[in-house]
């Protein structure tokens, strides 16, 4: 018998208490299904250790060629996925740097610009600063000079 709510109550189906068949085969099924899991667990173990100690003197005997093999290979894979990203970047740097060239005004075209302002700003009062101190130590150098 399916349970209707009437509209407007959040409320949920009239509480019963679990029947004890649902019981047995709510903790039947765990049983069953923990068990399996465990044997599953066990065998997985049982075969990882055999299969090392079978496979531990071929690595022991052929060690001298696998372990600078897989160096290489490992060297090899990081290079190509470093020169891939370092491609890939490149690319999308001389993209952005074109649509800024253009015009098109790319993501962060407005921080480049206001940074660019600020140095522009520094720059000039540096250039005003020195051209101030000049004259200043001019008029010392002449000052001393004329006593």
């Amino acid at each position: 018998m399916a349970y209707t709510q009437p509209a407007g109550r959040l409320e949920g189906p009239p509480h019963r208490p679990p029947q004890l068949s649902h019981q047995v085969a709510k903790t039947a099924t765990a049983v069953t299904v923990g068990g399996s899991l465990m044997v599953l667990s066990g065998l997985t173990l049982a075969a990882t250790v055999i299969g090392l100690v079978l496979a531990t003197p071929l690595l022991v005997i052929f060690s001298p060629v696998l372990v600078p093999a897989a160096i290489t290979v490992f060297l090899i894979f990081a290079g190509f996925l470093s020169s891939g990203g370092f491609g890939a970047t490149a690319s999308f740097i001389f993209y952005w740097m074109y649509r800024y060239a253009t015009g098109k005004h790319p993501i962060g075209a407005d921080q480049l610009d206001r940074a660019r302002e600020k140095i522009a700003h520094a720059a000039k009062e540096m250039k005003d600063r020195a051209e101030h101190l000049g004259h200043q130590t001019q008029q010392q150098i002449k000052g001393a000079v004329d006593t």
